[in-house]
């Protein structure tokens, strides 16, 4: 492999990495902080890919379609939060995965209602539709690096928000011990419902980003989901910061491993997770039990 092509894989792995880690971030808030297993996490995934072509198609403009994916996805996490999710926490995980599955069911309906089962495409920019010239045979779609610029950007703005913000303090105070931040006064209900809503809202711009290097399709989330618990897995529940690193482990090993060991690249993450819950039971920044 020439330095080159060692570049191109090497972008490919920051690139899915970093959009696999909007989707798991989502979901390691949910589950680490709220404590509700959201099986239905894939499928708000394609929710924001299908609301993407659908913006796209009426306003002729993908940044509309980013906005008012994003948007549209956290108007619904609230709702959502509002009217099922309040009454899981605390309730044993099997009442969560039959919610959240239902919901699955509910969204998988309305999608084929609307959309069918065709398969859709969405067009990038047109400032961001061309490529990078890097060899007479070899070029790099500009896409592919606003993405990874983007959800770094995004990634950024995380990071800002949970450790150095009021609000962060407080999901993190509440995920350490919930009843005390109730008697110091703090309205977590509200909390809870914001976290829900934002967690919705990444796993839709994940979708929304993914859509112009891919297809839209029926079950595109389904895949999605299995890999964001990996990575929750990986990193250790509860923490963006371990979602980070699990996620980019994933794209490098994934890429990396189409490229080398093709025949088994399939299999190639799970091996990574297996080894490194022997090493970390609780995963990478997971705590420790005492």
């Amino acid at each position: 492999m020439d330095l080159i092509t060692f570049g191109v894989q090497l972008l490919n792995a920051v690139q899915y990495g970093m959009v696999l880690f909007l989707v798991a971030s989502g979901l390691t808030l949910v589950f680490g902080i709220l404590g509700v297993i959201n099986l239905a996490h894939g499928a708000f995934y394609m929710l924001g890919a299908y609301l993407a072509y659908w913006i796209a198609l009426i306003t002729g403009n993908y940044l509309a379609a980013l906005v008012g994916g994003v948007a549209i996805a956290f108007l619904l996490g609230l709702a959502l939060e509002s009217v099922f999710i309040r009454w899981l926490y605390g309730r044993d995980h099997l009442a969560q995965v039959l919610l959240s599955f239902g919901l699955i069911l509910v969204i998988d309906e309305v999608r084929q209602i609307l959309f069918g089962k065709d398969v859709h495409s969405v067009a990038p920019p047109d400032w961001l539709s061309g490529s990078i010239q890097l060899t007479d045979n070899l070029s790099y779609p500009v896409y592919r690096l606003a993405i990874c610029v983007f959800c770094l950007a995004v990634a950024a703005l995380i990071f800002l928000v949970i450790t150095r913000t009021k609000i962060g303090m407080i999901v993190r105070a509440g995920a350490e011990n919930r009843e005390m931040t109730r008697v110091l006064g703090i309205d977590y209900d509200k909390v809870n419902r914001l976290v829900f809503a934002v967690g919705i809202a990444l796993a839709a711009l994940g979708g929304i980003v993914t859509a112009p290097m891919s297809t839209v399709y029926p079950g595109m989330g389904d895949g999605m989901l299995i890999l964001s618990f990996v990575v929750v897995v990986l990193g250790g529940i509860g923490s963006v910061a371990g979602a980070a690193i699990g996620a980019l482990l994933i794209g490098f090993t994934d890429t990396f491993g189409k490229v080398f060991f093709p025949s088994v690249s399939g299999m190639l993450i799970y091996l990574l997770m297996a080894l490194v819950l022997l090493w970390r039971p609780n995963g990478i920044l997971g705590r420790r039990e005492v």
